[in-house]
């Protein structure tokens, strides 16, 4: 009876998914974003594996252009350029999906609880929030980053707490939504536990706003990455990263333009692909849109 009872379910779960995937794919913008996103996971994850040592030196070709030996052309020291944009995509993706993934566990179970209990718990979560929220994103990711200290740990750390404040304010306002429907009263009046209400009816029912925030964190993560590396609060060099890649490409802009060129380029074609993708998922999971 009980696998007989659950095909259905897992058929219409199914169903759902195909239906989704149709009106994402019918949408010329987010598949654009969708292209640009694999493409730079591709690149972070086997770009290293093809290009070799970004810290290999070749004093012979110094600020060298863009040659068949060199693609993208190469440092001050010598190092090749398409290998440091390989290895700098894994820091921006460590730091974006990272920083982000930390926002997500500590933000949620906070805006859960407060949405829900209310009480004088609400009122201090939101307050707090408030007061975080004045400071805008870089400013407060900066200075998180210089009591921390300059690492990619450090980076991590200031971004995902930067992000922590619009997080527990999606879930709390979702939350707010989600108790006062007939379900959730259903299930109060049928003597289910708080903790069965929140995992059963209301966090699934946060999730489709909650996926769009992370791909716009995301974004906003990378560049923050890119700026405190590019203020020497990020990934400290030898270490690759399109904000170091910058710090270094500012000295030699008239002589060799391509370093600032190809980082500049990374950050705006990783940040676009990730905001595209975000704002077609929006669209798609937003019961309201059509077909």
């Amino acid at each position: 009876m009980t696998d007989v009872a659950a095909v259905p379910v897992t058929t219409g779960r199914a169903d759902r998914r195909r239906r989704l995937w149709r009106r994402f794919r019918r949408r010329p913008m987010p598949m654009a974003g969708l292209v640009l996103v694999a493409g730079f996971l591709l690149l972070a994850l086997l770009g290293p594996l093809l290009t070799g040592d970004p810290s290999a030196q070749d004093y012979t070709a110094t600020l060298a252009p863009p040659s068949g030996a060199h693609p993208l052309g190469t440092d001050d020291l010598g190092r090749d350029a398409l290998a440091r944009i390989a290895h700098g995509a894994q820091v921006s993706l460590q730091a974006g999906v990272l920083s982000t993934l930390l926002a997500m566990v500590v933000g949620i179970p906070i805006g859960l609880v407060a949405g829900f209990y209310r009480r004088w718990l609400d009122p201090v979560v939101m307050r707090l929030v408030d007061v975080t929220l004045a400071f805008p994103f870089l400013v407060f990711a900066v200075g998180l980053a210089a009591i921390i200290g300059p690492s990619l740990k450090g980076v991590v750390l200031a971004l995902g707490f930067s992000q922590l404040p619009a997080v527990v304010r999606i879930t709390r306002g979702e939350v707010l939504a989600i108790r006062e429907m007939d379900y959730v009263a259903a299930a109060i009046a049928d003597g289910a536990g708080d903790r069965h209400i929140l995992l059963r009816y209301v966090l699934p029912n946060c999730s489709s706003p909650l996926i769009v925030q992370a791909t716009v964190a995301i974004p906003a993560a990378i560049i923050g990455e890119s700026t405190l590396s590019f203020l020497g609060l990020g990934v400290q060099p030898p270490t690759p990263s399109w904000g170091v890649m910058l710090t270094t490409a500012q000295q030699y802009l008239d002589v060799a333009p391509w370093l600032a060129i190809w980082p500049g380029l990374m950050i705006a074609l990783a940040t676009l692909g990730f905001n595209l993708l975000g704002d077609g998922l929006r669209d798609v999971l937003d019961p309201r849109s059509g077909r």
